[in-house]
């Protein structure tokens, strides 16, 4: 067989090869799975029962007005917190006022009645979120009204009242008592005002976790 035979059935067979190798490569099993997945988000869902807490007239200075409420988390998350803002206008009937009204509207007290506790020290321990402060103040401040503000006595000796937060449902009782403050002075201008208080209560999510 001459040099270039022999040369030319070598490239030939080299060929061969590189092509047995490429196709090759293509020549393999597989197989394939799905997978369904869901992220369905929960809610987070406060109610206020009822929504009107105070409708009142013919006030004058020195009454006092007591009233319960409810906050309901109707959601399916836990509430960590809810904010209280504040808000209020005033309609001054005869256009007379130099003061604010609401500088003599005064909150004694907003309690939660789940989270008042007891401890042999102190006896009762209120869980005020708000205390002896007007609307004028208070609409600087966000009281969280589902926190839980045991004394140094209920903690050392351990509470029954609720911890801080509102779980998914559960509801929170609500204690609240409004005064018109009798300053002594005259306050003939705000015969005939109306306040118009809004509270709105802003509910938080708990932080996120490892699921």
């Amino acid at each position: 067989m001459s040099i270039k035979k022999k040369l030319g059935m070598g490239i030939t067979a080299a060929a061969l090869g590189i092509a047995l190798v490429g196709g090759g490569t293509f020549a393999y099993f597989s197989d394939a799975e799905e997978t369904n997945n869901t992220f369905a988000a929960g809610t987070l869902d406060l109610s206020v029962d009822p929504t009107t807490i105070v409708d009142v007239d013919n006030l004058k200075p020195g009454d006092v007005i007591f009233r319960e409420f409810e906050l309901i988390n109707d959601g399916s998350l836990d509430i960590s917190s809810v904010d209280l803002t504040t808000e209020y206008t005033v309609d001054d009937a005869n256009g007379d006022n130099t003061g604010d009204m609401g500088e003599h509207i005064k909150v004694l007290f907003l309690e939660n009645g789940d989270k008042t506790d007891w401890n042999p020290i102190e006896g009762w321990d209120y869980n005020d979120v708000v205390s002896e402060t007007t609307l004028a103040d208070l609409q600087a401040m966000t009281p969280d009204a589902v926190d839980d503000l045991e004394s140094f006595w209920t903690w050392l000796f351990g509470g029954t009242g609720e911890e801080s937060g509102l779980a998914a449902g559960d509801s929170d009782q609500m204690y609240v008592a409004f005064e018109f403050v009798d300053n002594g002075e005259d306050q003939n201008e705000f015969q005939g005002d109306a306040l118009q208080l809004t509270w709105t209560f802003n509910a938080h999510q708990t932080e996120g976790e490892m699921r």
